[in-house]
C-alpha cells in the first residue's frame, strides 16, 4: 500500500505513522503537514506545504495513493464556531476534495471524536462542525471513508499531545488507562490501536462507516 498521513506531528498522528512504517505490506508513506514528521525511515517522505488549504502545486505528488489517514485536528477551547470551522471542516474538505478526484480507489479514515453530532444541530459547537466534517467526508466519491470516534486515547511508544489541557489529563491517567482500557473498553483506546485499525480498514474495510473505541480495538486486534 501507498499511504498518505496527515498531522503525523500530533499525538494521534505520531502513532499512526508508526504502525504504518512497521507494516509489511505498506511500501510507502507520505507525512503531509505543515512541518516535518521529524522521522526517518525508507519507506518515509515529507510534503510540507505553508497553505494546508491548496493543493494546486503539489497535485502530482498526490495521485497513486491506496489510503489517507487524517489526523489534523485542534482543540476548540476558546475558539468561536467560524474559526473553528475553518479549522476543521474547511481544512479538511480542502484535502479531502482533491484526494478523493485524484484517487477514487483510496481509503479515507478520519479522526473526529467521541460524542460528534452527527444531526449538526446540537448544542456543542465542537461536535456540530465535527458532524459537518463527517457528513461531508461520507458524500465524497472515495472507495470508502471511515470516521474514526475514539474517547480517552493512551498515548504510546512515544506519542505526545502537544495540547496542555489533554497534557495534563494523560499525566493523570497515565497510572489508570491499562485497568481503564479492561473496564471501559467502550471508552478508550491507544495510539497503537489506532494505527493498526486504519490499517485494517485499509485492507479490509470495516462493518461500519463510524467507528467507537471497542470498533476500533476489535479492528487492531484484527489486523
Amino acid at each position: 500500500m501507498k499511504v498518505l498521513v496527515f498531522g503525523a506531528t500530533g499525538m494521534v498522528g505520531f502513532g499512526v505513522l508508526r504502525e504504518c512504517l512497521l507494516a509489511p505490506d505498506v511500501a510507502e508513506v507520505v507525512a503531509v503537514g505543515r512541518r516535518p514528521s521529524g522521522q526517518q525511515h525508507p519507506k518515509l517522505r515529507d510534503l510540507v506545504l505553508s497553505d494546508m488549504y491548496d493543493y494546486t502545486a503539489v497535485e502530482p505528488q498526490l495521485t497513486g495513493f491506496d489510503a489517507c489517514f487524517f489526523c489534523l485536528g485542534v482543540s476548540s477551547v476558546g475558539m468561536k464556531e467560524d474559526a473553528y470551522r475553518r479549522v476543521t471542516y474547511d481544512l479538511t474538505l480542502a484535502a479531502a476534495t482533491v484526494l478523493a478526484r485524484l484517487n477514487p480507489q483510496m481509503t479515507f479514515a478520519y479522526v473526529t471524536g467521541s460524542g460528534t453530532d452527527s444531526s449538526e444541530r446540537g448544542r456543542s459547537m465542537w461536535a456540530r462542525v465535527k458532524g459537518a466534517t463527517e457528513n461531508a467526508l461520507l458524500k465524497l466519491p472515495f472507495r470508502a471513508a471511515y470516521m474514526f470516534r475514539p474517547g480517552a486515547i493512551q498515548p504510546l511508544h512515544g506519542a505526545n499531545t502537544k495540547t496542555p489541557l489533554y497534557k495534563a489529563g494523560i499525566v493523570l491517567l497515565t497510572p489508570l488507562f491499562g485497568l481503564a482500557r479492561r473496564l471501559w473498553p467502550h471508552l478508550v483506546t491507544t495510539t497503537e490501536n489506532m494505527g493498526l485499525a486504519m490499517l485494517a480498514v485499509a485492507r479490509h474495510g470495516a462493518p461500519k462507516q463510524v467507528l467507537d473505541p471497542v470498533d476500533i480495538n476489535d479492528l487492531a486486534a484484527r489486523g
